[in-house]
């Protein structure tokens, strides 16, 4: 018994009046590191909350021994950080990349000034080291890439020495190189502090070959421990929670004629953008026609999402730049409201800033006003385009569920609902398939093929998975990280 960490036995919670989880039966043992993988709405970041003791138990409890620890208090010992592609903590403080004005990073902390002091120095240094800290100990947080910024958590978590390290989505919005970076520096922690990890994962790809032991979790219940080895097919019961032969997407009661008459979309004419001594975009020429469907990639870091900022009319310092929309030049009395009228837009970032507790059909229906932040009870012949477009992304059943209540990855439906439901004629996707589990990996994509195919419509789109990309694709910009 002395190897064990931690032990549940029967467990079950209650959410909103309701039971969320029940059954759970774990046991961390030494030298056991856990991946929990189901699909989006199963119960894996619940099951993290009765793990932390965030969430009142239904009948009996958690059992916890950390042996080499100077403390037995929960928080001392698990560590759990969650990836929603915002730079911040669990305690509700964030700061957005910075593609704004300069004077918004003057607000924001340093690197230095986040990262608690810590009293033994050969650990200092040695994680210091690892991590690369020092690079970048001076910038502002809202200057990091999203590899610098997993860096940066995990770097600070790691500095109370924890007995388990909970990862949710570790891997989310990362390139390639940089996903193989930090699967490549968590194995080094694992065996240099002998750290017991779990990490959450909606994508079965993405279980790194260090795991050794794989949680299926499914309808709010925890499958059987299953011993897990790269290659074997030990996984056959999570890979039976992602099947869904009812993806096929049924959009002809939903879409309409809505067609934007100008020919050409976009058009950037050598523009630059530049971040105190830092270009991000260089001189970039750019020209979008109506119908074309772009992929845009590119390397962390590169500018990505910097441009799509500035083709979204929030950026300020495109009034300074050389663009047009629609056909009409930026700076020359157009309305902002008149550009987004004609933009379905989803992206990390946005889906950071719609944590309210509002139902999830209030928050489709602020798609139809350009909104965020302010929300207006549709009207009830909204409220039937706003249900059409639910039921499309197979979240329909959730109406009237209130949005903090949703799990990450219907959270991530809910506001492609909201992108398509004015039916926009230019489709920006920013990573819309974060988060999402294998079958509505499949079923969005269907979506976004379908709708992109309509005569007339425009889609941007962008992803480090060169396979989420749909099959409409017609043209690709690649950015390079200046």
């Amino acid at each position: 018994m002395a190897d064990i960490i931690l032990r549940t036995e029967n467990l079950g919670i209650s959410f909103g009046g309701l039971k969320a989880v029940q059954d759970v039966n774990i046991e961390i043992r030494k030298k056991q590191l856990y991946g929990l993988v189901g699909p989006n709405g199963a119960g894996k970041s619940r099951l993290v909350d009765i793990l932390i003791g965030r969430w009142p138990l239904l009948m009996n409890e958690v059992k916890y021994h950390f042996p080499s620890s100077v403390s037995e208090m929960v928080c001392y010992n698990i560590k759990y950080i969650t990836f929603r592609d915002s730079y911040g903590d669990s305690d509700g403080t964030f700061y957005y990349q910075q593609r704004w004005n300069s004077q918004d990073m003057e607000t924001t902390p340093l690197v230095r000034e986040l990262l608690p002091e810590i009293s033994d120095v050969a650990f200092h240094e040695l994680l210091y080291f690892l991590f690369g800290l020092e690079e970048f100990m001076d910038k502002h947080i809202v200057l990091l890439s999203s590899g610098e910024l997993r860096k940066f958590q995990l770097a600070k978590a790691l500095m109370s020495k924890p007995s388990v390290l909970i990862l949710d989505n570790p891997f989310i919005g990362l390139d390639a190189p940089t996903r193989v970076l930090l699967r490549n520096l968590l194995e080094k922690m694992i065996q240099m502090m002998h750290l017991h990890v779990i990490l959450v994962l909606s994508r079965e790809d993405e279980i790194p070959s260090f795991i050794t032991h794989v949680v299926p979790v499914d309808g709010l219940v925890c499958g059987k421990k299953e011993a897990y080895a790269k290659g074997t097919d030990v996984l056959e019961d999570v890979k039976k929670m992602y099947s869904n032969d009812a993806c096929e997407p049924v959009l002809c009661n939903v879409l309409q004629d809505n067609t934007e008459e100008k020919e050409e979309i976009v058009r950037l004419n050598k523009v630059s953008i530049r971040y105190g001594e830092r270009t991000i975009l260089n001189e970039l020429d750019w020209v979008v026609r109506k119908g074309e469907k772009w992929a845009l990639t590119g390397v962390n870091g590169s500018g990505k999402s910097t441009l799509l900022s500035l083709i979204c009319a929030d950026n300020p310092q495109s009034y300074a730049c050389d663009i047009s929309l629609f056909g009409r030049k930026r700076g020359t009395g157009e309305s902002i409201w008149e550009i987004k009228k004609h933009i379905g837009y989803v992206s990390p970032e946005i889906h950071r800033a719609y944590q309210k507790n509002i139902p999830a059909i209030d928050i489709v229906a602020s798609g139809l006003h350009d909104s965020v932040g302010l929300y207006v009870r549709p009207k009830p012949e909204q409220r039937v385009v706003c249900e059409q477009w639910m039921k499309v992304f197979g979240v329909g059943e959730l109406a009237d569920t209130s949005f903090l209540q949703l799990s990450s990855g219907e959270q991530r439906l809910v506001l492609l609902a909201r992108a398509f439901v004015k039916e926009p004629d230019l489709l920006i996707l920013d990573e819309p398939l974060h988060g999402l589990d294998e079958s509505n990996r499949k079923l969005v994509k269907e979506i976004i093929d379908t709708y992109a195919r309509k005569e007339g419509k425009t889609l941007i789109m962008v992803s480090h998975y060169p396979e989420e990309f749909p099959e409409c694709i017609t043209h690709s910009l690649r950015l390079n990280r200046n």
